[in-house]
């Protein structure tokens, strides 16, 4: 088995103690793509009846530091998914409008809709984060989103909304690794900013931000699963497990079927 690693809502934690290499069990490379292949598989065939009950909805929300992997993730989770059954939502900076209104409003608007997966590329989360790291509002402001994060959560949550939130965690080190390796293969070059490097001499301030966020809006309705993402195969492996296992909690069924059906002969 691969489990993300969880705590219990109100434990406090510190990623510097948490490895982002470890890997849960005895799995190499090969193995992980036989399996996540595997995972994969049987996701595609719950995604089916969870788009034909039409009842309800699953959200995976990815946050991470730059370069952690949320586009590769969302790769290799939604393989083989009918395209028409997904949402994929990338939180960019806001727009005019969506500044007009409450952080949230963009959010609600981009839930996923009954019998689709839904998956957040960065989240409601960035307006605890990056808000809170380059100071764009008041602390006042931003210190009472984590409370209103959590009512708009569990709000979903009634709605018929089950919500998966993962943080890919990788170390500075590997960060540098990948950032440079976009420099060096010039196919990659249009992923790389100069403001990466800008926002790499604020990783201190984000890991903080991070630790407070994951602390805060740890609970029961949406708990937060921290995924060792130095190596890539090994987050793949445990998203993808992870969805699938929300999948088969859902247990998704085929819609009934209108009586006298059995009788009926197209000609």
């Amino acid at each position: 088995m691969c489990h993300p690693i969880t705590f219990k809502p109100g434990t406090k934690i510190d990623l510097q103690k948490i490895d982002p290499r470890k890997v849960d069990g005895d799995w190499e490379k090969e193995t992980a793509y036989e399996q996540i292949a595997e995972y994969t598989k049987r996701s595609r065939e719950l995604a089916y009846k969870l788009y034909a009950e039409n009842k309800r909805s699953v959200l995976l929300v990815l946050q991470g530091m730059d370069t952690a992997g949320k586009d590769g993730t969302i790769r290799t989770v939604l393989t083989g998914i009918n395209p028409q059954s997904c949402q994929i939502v990338p939180f960019k900076q806001p727009s005019s409008l969506e500044l007009d209104h409450d952080f949230l409003w963009r959010v609600h608007m981009a839930v996923p809709r009954r019998g689709n997966i839904g998956i957040f590329n960065r989240s409601h989360y960035e307006d605890v984060l990056v808000v809170r790291v380059h100071n764009l509002v008041p602390k006042n402001e931003w210190s009472t989103r984590y409370h209103r994060i959590n009512e708009f959560e569990d709000l979903l949550t009634d709605g018929g909304v089950k919500i998966v939130k993962c943080f890919l965690h990788i170390s500075k080190e590997e960060q540098r690794e990948r950032l440079q390796a976009r420099l060096d293969k010039p196919h990659k070059r249009w992923k790389f900013s100069k403001g990466d490097l800008a926002e790499r001499k604020l990783w201190d301030d984000y890991q903080e931000a991070y630790r407070v966020a994951l602390e805060e809006c740890n609970t029961k309705h949406a708990p937060w699963h921290i995924i060792p993402s130095d190596r890539k195969w090994y987050r793949n492996l445990v998203v993808s497990r992870l969805l699938l296992d929300t999948l088969e909690e859902i247990d998704p069924k085929f819609p009934e079927e209108e009586e006298g059906l059995e009788d009926i002969i197209v000609e």
